[in-house]
């Protein structure tokens, strides 16, 4: 049995045929699911380049197909295109095949009317929030209160009818949308052995009191979720208190020249240092292990990978306590979103003790044994596995009455 997998990322595809992920759904990624499934149809947007990047990662191979929907950014170029893009969307998915979504999803939204009219099964892997993610500010969209009203409502509706739900939260998520069947909890973030440092790291500032203290975060800067803006407005003002510190910001996106600009327009033209989109692994460690303290205030998440990975790496953390976050974090070790004075002051009281760095980071570090890829493995099978039984059932049922492809032609 295949699995059809809608993911909302974007793809490349080179003229090879070779398709490339800039993020983690490459290649290893789309392989955990063949512990359970014979092959996967992956259904996602592909746009087609003339080469690959040097930081992007295969993800075609063995056993993983790509069925393409057209490319589009955003809700207008959507509207475009959307007759052919939902017209790809039937035809990729097989009655035959089991069915796992990632939500909130665009394509999840079209394809799972399309489900329940067939009594087709499927899984849920709930991977973030649309409450929190078109709250305001996270956003610029002038229909943003609209599609925070309607996805919400549509992830819960999803939630009810899945037959397996995969939270990536152990109870944030779970609470806003509640499922009826299956479920259970794991992450994207599989914690490896070089990815966990051996023991927590000592701080101290005794011997170079006057020492320039680095703080690093990792964001996508496509949009404002992770709310960069409100850690830039945090140095400045902490800065103004008299700390000496500066900033690293691994990501990029469109908003790279605004948080430039206001950087620069805060006096921070030589704090503030933009270091690109970073290859997953040995690179971002390396980034994590010259830093003293990650900061995430993030306006909207769910349970963030970065954050995870920073607390592997035995570094302080402070964050906003939204979504998974306070299931990482200690409450003391946690601000409101959007709060660039409270996140000021919160930098200030962390970076003058040392010896509460050092616990935070020795915290951070035992926590992060939590997702270690060992437990996340055997969580994700558990739930595939239940999604494949209930996939079995229900062809098992459609084999005594009409044929699937009569049930599929009656359903489109």
């Amino acid at each position: 049995m295949n699995v059809a997998l809608t993911l909302d990322c974007r793809y490349f595809r080179t003229p090879d045929g070779s398709v490339w992920s800039h993020g983690l759904h490459a290649y290893p990624f789309l392989t955990h699911h063949l512990a359970v499934f014979d092959g996967v149809k992956v259904v996602a947007r592909v746009r087609d380049v003339s080469r690959a990047e040097p930081s992007w990662r295969l993800a075609s191979g063995p056993r993983v197909r790509f069925l393409p929907l057209p490319d589009y950014l955003g809700p207008w170029q959507y509207l475009a295109k959307s007759v052919s893009v939902r017209r790809a969307i039937r035809r990729a998915v097989d009655p035959q095949d089991a069915v796992i979504m990632r939500v909130g999803s665009h394509i999840a939204g079209i394809l799972e009317p399309l489900l329940v009219r067939r009594g087709q099964p499927y899984g849920l892997q709930v991977v973030n929030d649309p409450f929190d993610e078109f709250a305001p500010k996270a956003v610029d969209y002038f229909l943003r209160p609209l599609f925070r009203r309607h996805l919400t409502r549509q992830l819960r509706r999803q939630c009810e009818h899945a037959v397996a739900t995969a939270y990536v939260t152990g109870r944030a998520l779970q609470s806003r949308y509640p499922c009826s069947g299956f479920s259970t909890t794991f992450s994207d973030v599989e914690i490896t052995p070089q990815a966990l440092l051996g023991t927590h790291r000592p701080f101290s500032r005794d011997n170079h009191p006057q020492r320039e203290i680095r703080l690093i975060t990792v964001a996508s800067l496509s949009q404002m979720y992770k709310a960069p803006d409100v850690l830039i407005c945090a140095v400045a003002e902490a800065a103004r208190s008299g700390l000496n510190l500066s900033l690293r910001i691994a990501g990029d996106g469109r908003h790279r020249v605004f948080l430039g600009r206001l950087a620069q327009d805060l006096g921070l033209a030589d704090r503030v240092h933009f270091l690109g989109q970073l290859p997953a692994g040995e690179r971002v460690r390396e980034a994590l292990d010259t830093s003293d303290l990650f900061v995430l205030p993030s306006r909207s998440e769910g349970m963030p990978r970065a954050l995870i990975e920073a607390m592997a790496r035995s570094l302080p953390c402070i964050a906003t306590n939204v979504g998974g976050v306070p299931e990482l974090l200690a409450p003391e070790d946690l601000v409101k979103p959007g709060d660039a004075a409270e996140l000021a002051h919160k930098l200030a009281e962390v970076l003058r003790d040392p010896a509460r760095m050092e616990a935070m980071g020795a915290r951070n570090l035992r926590k992060a044994a939590d997702f270690h890829e060992e437990i996340q493995a055997a969580r994700r099978k558990a739930f595939l596995g239940e999604v494949r039984r209930m996939t079995d059932l229900y062809l098992q049922a459609a084999a005594g009455g009409p044929s699937t492809k009569q049930v599929d032609a009656l359903c489109n």
